[in-house]
Order: structure tokens, then C-alpha cells, then sequence
């Protein structure tokens, strides 16, 4: 599954965010992939996210394959959407 989401975190993904999305990526036993232009990142890798350099504004797709992957789209898709303090 997939869905395109943007990034309205006015400081991007910064650490935090990016935590916020690995830890949540670590509740699913699927496979948790975003991409940005023609970068790739493993959604369970706080590394490979910070790699991603997502911005405020940007467009990511969020791709998850595998056992629970409909509910980790819903609630990863969220937290990267989501404005952190």
C-alpha cells in the first residue's frame, strides 16, 4: 500500500519527528518504506529518515507491504504529518 503525504512540520523532520516515526514504524511487523524525489528510506531506520532531508512542504511517499500494513500507513502517515513543538 501507499499514500503520498506532506510534510507540515514548519522545522521539517528534524530528530524528533524522525524518532517519532521510527518508534511508530517499530510497533508493525511490515515492511515501512518513504521516499522523497529519487531518495529512499527504511521507515525503521532513524538514519535513513534524517538521510531523506524532508522539509516543510515536501511530498513523501509512504509505502508499507505486509502483515498490518493498512494500519501502519494510517498512523505512521499521521505522525509524519503532524506539527511537532
Amino acid at each position: 500500500m501507499e499514500t503520498e503525504v506532506i510534510i507540515h512540520n514548519p522545522l521539517g523532520i528534524h530528530s524528533r519527528p524522525a524518532g517519532a516515526v521510527m518508534k511508530m514504524a517499530a510497533l508493525f511487523p511490515c515492511d515501512v518504506r518513504l521516499i522523497k524525489a529519487d531518495k529512499e528510506a527504511n521507515g525503521k531506520s532513524i538514519v535513513s529518515i534524517l538521510a531523506l532531508e524532508m522539509n516543510y512542504g515536501d511530498k513523501v511517499v509512504l509505502k508499507t507491504s505486509g502483515e498490518r500494513e493498512e494500519e501502519a500507513l494510517r498512523q505512521i502517515g499521521a505522525v509524519l504529518s503532524a506539527v511537532f513543538e
